[in-house]
Parts: C-alpha cells; structure tokens; sequence
C-alpha cells in the first residue's frame, strides 16, 4: 500500500512522531479509506517509521486477530501494531450502570494488558488498538443524540443533572488520546454539552490531557487497587500510586475525577490491602478532589476463553482470577458466558467493602456496586 503523502494536510505536517513507554508501532494495518482520511494521515504522521499494510476491513486482519500463535507474542503485539478503519455502524447504546448511554467507539483494543479484560475478546487475542477516522461523523452523531434528549429530568446513579456517555467502552481514553485527536475532539465536543458528559474510565495517567479544556463535561475514572493485586494483574499500566496522585491536577484542569474501586480480587488479606488503600486515599486527596469524587465497585468479571489464553502468557495471574471454588458461569448484559464470584460470596464481598469504605473514607460516595 502506498503511504498518503503526509504534507497534503497542514494538521498531518505538523505532527511529532511519538515517543511513548507503551508504543513502538512497526506496521498499521489500514484500511484504504481510513489512511486517506485527515485522522488517518494525522497517525501516519505520529508513526512515520511504520510500515503500512493496505486491509480490507479492520475485523478481519489473521495476522493479529483469532491468531492463537500470538498468545507467547501478547505484549509485542499491542506494542509493534496499530490498525485504521472506518467505523461502519454509529450507534448509542443505553447502559443505565456506569453511564446513561454507551457512545459510538473511536477506537478498540488497548495497548495495555491487563490480565482480566474483557477487551481482547472483541477480536481474538492481543488486539491492539483500532483508531476509528471517521470522528467528525461520531461527533455529529453525539450531538444529535444530545440534543434529542433535552435535559436530564430527574437524578439518577449516573449524574444528579447530565446524561453520561461513556466514550472509553472497549479501549483506555487516556493512550487512545497518544495515537490521535480523536479523544481531544469528543472532550471539546462534550464541552460544548451542557446537558451531558463524557465519562471514560483509566489505567494510565496522560498527563497531556491536562492541556484541554473539558469544563467540567469529562469525567475520568482512575481505576484503582491495591499495588499487590496490580503489580500482578495490571500489566503496562501506571503504578497505582502515580493514578492517585495525578486526580488532583486533572480536577485542577476542569475535569470530574471518579474513583474505579475495580476489579476487586477476592483472595486471603484482601481486606487488609483494601483497607490500606482507602486510607491511602484519604490521605493524598485534596479536599476539592474527594468533595466531588464518587465511586464504583466492579467485582471481578473472569471469562473461560481468556483463562485458556491467560496461561498461555501470564499463568501467575491465573492462581488469582481463575477460582472455580468461588465462581460460577454468568451471561453478561452483552450476552457473553463469563464467569463471577458465586452470588452469596459476591453479596458478602461488596457489603464488607462497602462498610470499609464508610469506615476508612466515608467521602466517597459509592454509586453502584456490581
């Protein structure tokens, strides 16, 4: 495939390639149309040594995706791969849990790996990202949706007055917004939404991110545990440490900060490292951040096939996360047969959280728990 020339579009020219802990891009897999496209140029730009590989459609490259051969090459993959397309279906969905509504995606996949994601599902083992080009036609349809709705009639778990769209479903915002404009551009369209939010949960912290002006109307959720069950589970990922010390500097620059008490990891001492970290949290949290904080607790959500994959790479997470002795199958809300903590275990889990959070940082808020 011959490469677009880059200097056609002034925003392409002006690109710096990028330099990122997470990203040593070799090949974009892309799809005509996207390469061609002034959000497609501007990545090219941002990894002008890659190699580009013309596909017909971002779901179907056998290199990386349904490649089972790539289990022992997980994190090479994410690293060395990016993928262009055109996203073909724009739709919202509606949530009602985390958020009001489920945004169109900008992009898939994620450069992290976290061992109990549910992301690589999507298209088979590593998935690395998938910047969808098409942005000015999300953004527009994002509006629309907006302005169909009107104002939020009544307060709900969500947002006491906004409707929240989460913009981050199947990938992580904050890396998402190191390969394209794509996130900067649906922060400044949510800014001009005074009916509405975008809500995005992270693992890493972007501090470029900073530098936009999101007025209050994105709400960021640092996904948080304790360091031990981190350091095992939360591969490529910002220390949890360096998450919470950034919420005070994201408030500072207009954004809502969220705290994701997620996944919660049932193993011996849990209480104990749980209770650590609520006090670690009450401690470094300035006043204004925990005055506007609210939560979320996600117990963990574990799936067979990514069991089978997981011990392929990371077997050490799986003594962890795979615990038939406490589990039991689940279809989830995307029809998906997961498996989650037994409903007795589970019920006994989040109410004993809940009461350490009331203990140890009755600040916060907790919206729901699942």
């Amino acid at each position: 495939m011959t490469q677009p020339s880059l200097f056609d579009d002034l925003e392409a020219a002006a690109e710096v390639p990028v330099e990122h802990p997470l990203l040593d891009v070799r090949r974009i897999w892309a799809e005509p149309a996207a390469a061609a496209s002034p959000r497609g140029r501007q990545v090219l730009a941002r990894f002008p040594a890659a190699e580009v590989v013309e596909v017909a459609s971002h779901w179907a490259v056998p290199e990386l995706h349904g490649n089972a051969g790539n289990v022992d090459r997980w994190v090479r993959v994410k690293t060395e791969n990016l993928v262009l397309g055109v996203k073909k279906s724009i739709a919202t969905r509606e949530n009602g849990r985390s958020a009001n509504w489920i945004a169109p995606s900008t992009a898939n996949g994620c450069a992290m790996a976290c061992a109990y994601c549910y992301v690589p599902r999507r298209k088979g083992y590593a998935n690395p990202i998938t910047v969808f080009t098409n942005i000015d036609q999300i953004t527009a349809h994002l509006r629309r949706h907006v302005a169909k709705l009107g104002p939020k009639p009544e307060p709900d778990q969500c947002d006491p007055a906004a409707w929240v769209y989460d913009i981050g479903e199947n990938g992580d915002c904050s890396v998402d917004a190191v390969v394209s404009d794509n996130v900067a551009d649906l922060v400044a369209t949510f800014a001009e939404l005074p009916t509405a939010k975008a809500s995005f949960a992270t693992k890493w912290v972007n501090r470029s991110l900073l530098d936009l002006d999101p007025r209050g109307r994105t709400r960021i959720r640092f996904s948080v545990m304790p360091d031990v069950d981190a350091r095992l589970l939360d591969i490529r990922t910002s220390r949890v440490a360096d998450r919470i010390a950034a919420a005070d500097d994201f408030v500072a620059a207009g954004y809502e900060v969220h705290l994701n008490l997620s996944p919660v990891v049932l193993r011996e001492g849990w209480e104990a490292d749980w209770t650590a970290l609520l006090q670690q949290l009450s401690d470094v949290l300035a006043p204004a951040t925990r005055d506007q904080a609210a939560a979320e607790v996600i117990m963990l959500t574990h799936n067979e096939a990514l069991h089978e994959v997981n011990l392929g790479w990371h077997p050490q997470a799986e003594a962890a996360l795979w615990r038939p002795d406490l589990q039991e199958p689940k279809v989830s809300q995307n029809g998906q047969v997961n498996v989650r903590y037994r409903a007795d275990v589970k019920r006994a889990a989040v109410a004993r959280l809940r009461a350490l959070v009331a203990q140890h940082a009755p600040w916060l808020t907790v919206r729901y728990a699942f």
